[in-house]
């Protein structure tokens, strides 16, 4: 069973706003919702979801999208500039920073899509979860049953939305 931590966090959360976000939102009575299709593997900038799962002690980040993989370039590039964002914030401390609890705990990336992915795009997941796994990360990818991304988004430019109090 799944915690949700927060929806769609960014990775230049401040530190007196990560204490309001550790346990289960960040204020999320205070948050803007966050914009339509604001998460998804072609918003770069925002980590769509951040779950603790309690029973196997992993953190989850996990990225959607919603799209039919074509294979194209440009698809491709978001897809691999999403996993940078999301390594890049799990592995430089960014994570830890705005998490504490989460510190040290062993990770698991899942991108959730709406259908098979396409053979170049299996081709790529399968470089990159050869690459992650070289640092003990494991990669899910989950087709159909896409999730619903509700509450904040945490965007990479820093808070949730005009008029919430989480972030800068």
């Amino acid at each position: 069973m799944s915690d949700r931590i927060q929806d769609g966090e960014t990775q230049a959360e401040s530190q007196e706003a990560s204490a309001d976000c550790s346990g289960g939102g960040c204020g999320a009575e205070e948050c803007a919702p966050a914009p339509a299709g604001a998460a998804g593997v072609e918003n770069t900038g925002v980590i769509d979801r951040i779950e603790f799962d309690a029973a196997s002690g992993q953190v989850v980040l996990g990225m959607v999208e919603r799209r039919p993989w074509s294979g194209d370039d440009l698809q491709l590039f978001q897809l691999q500039e999403k996993f940078n964002a999301y390594l890049s914030f799990a592995l430089d401390g960014e994570m830890a920073e705005a998490y504490p609890g989460l510190d040290g705990r062993p990770l698991k990336l899942v991108l959730e899509c709406g259908s098979e992915p396409d053979p170049r795009t299996r081709h790529l997941l399968g470089l990159i979860n050869r690459q992650i796994s070289y640092q003990g990360i494991r990669l899910e990818v989950r087709i159909g049953g896409l999730p619903e991304i509700e509450g904040p988004a945490w965007r990479l430019d820093g808070g949730c939305g005009s008029g919430c109090g989480c972030g800068p």
